[in-house]
């Protein structure tokens, strides 16, 4: 039954993860010493769809025993602005959990919305005050203290595209630079990038591990770059020169 569920999650199919509770899978008996939401929280896949999958969970009786973390996730902005009401500094929270990508370690609520593109929540917390660059936890070597600008750089399917242009839009620093910052930590795929920037990160992307379009990448490189300089990016480097703007590169099937 997990591995149905596991299945499920990997696919963000909620009506799967619905199918996999009523055959009798567990919306609450751990999954490799986690429950069943924090291993949906921590897995891979980037859509529209995770907060369907949050909610077939709850209603198998599974919770986060955090409604600020559960607004976030859900991007309940309805929510989280009347918990902020009742609760103001829960701007100071800090989360700490596994990631596939950016490491979500010591991490503020606007990190969060910018790891699961929750928009609404993120103009919540921006309208509220809550400090547009805040850092994340720095680890024993160092690496470390990203703004939540670099979890939506080269996200899974560009996901978060629509996160990174209201931080950057909201007045997100370009110039923030980081000693190392791991990505993937504790996955197989784990990567530490030195000496990184908004702008390397996303093109980090390029990395075959990160496994980001190059069309993706390029267009939110020449985003980032025009507002970082005013200039528009020249694509002169052999063999991406066929991703300038000027041309038009074939969608996927």
């Amino acid at each position: 039954m997990a591995g149905q569920l596991l299945d499920a999650f990997e696919r963000h199919d909620a009506a799967a993860v619905q199918r996999s509770l009523d055959a009798g899978a567990s919306a609450t008996a751990l999954i490799d010493g986690k429950p069943p939401l924090v291993v949906l929280l921590e897995m891979y896949t980037r859509s529209a769809q995770f907060a369907d999958c949050i909610g077939a969970l709850s209603r198998g009786g599974a919770s986060f025993d955090d409604p600020v973390l559960e607004a976030l996730l859900l991007d309940d902005a309805t929510r989280l602005a009347q918990l902020l009401n009742e609760a103001p500094e829960a701007h100071d929270r800090r989360f700490h959990f596994q990631c596939a990508y950016t490491t979500l370690d010591g991490v503020s609520p606007l990190h969060l919305c910018a790891e699961y593109n929750a928009v609404h929540c993120a103009r919540v917390l921006l309208d509220r005050g809550h400090p547009i660059d805040p850092r994340a936890a720095i680890d024993s070597h160092g690496f470390g203290g990203q703004t939540p600008l670099f979890h939506t750089v080269n996200s899974n399917r560009n996901y978060c595209r629509p996160m990174m242009e209201l931080l950057v839009e909201a007045g997100a620093s370009l110039e923030v630079r980081l000693k190392g910052l791991v990505w993937g930590k504790g996955f197989e795929w784990e990567t530490t990038v030195l000496d990184v920037t908004p702008l390397s990160y996303a093109q980090c992307g390029l990395y075959s591990q990160f496994h980001r379009r190059e069309e993706a990448v390029y267009r939110n490189l020449a985003y980032l770059y025009q507002k970082r300089t005013g200039e528009p990016l020249p694509l002169r480097n052999v063999p991406n020169a066929y991703l300038d703007d000027a041309r038009v590169f074939p969608p996927r099937q």
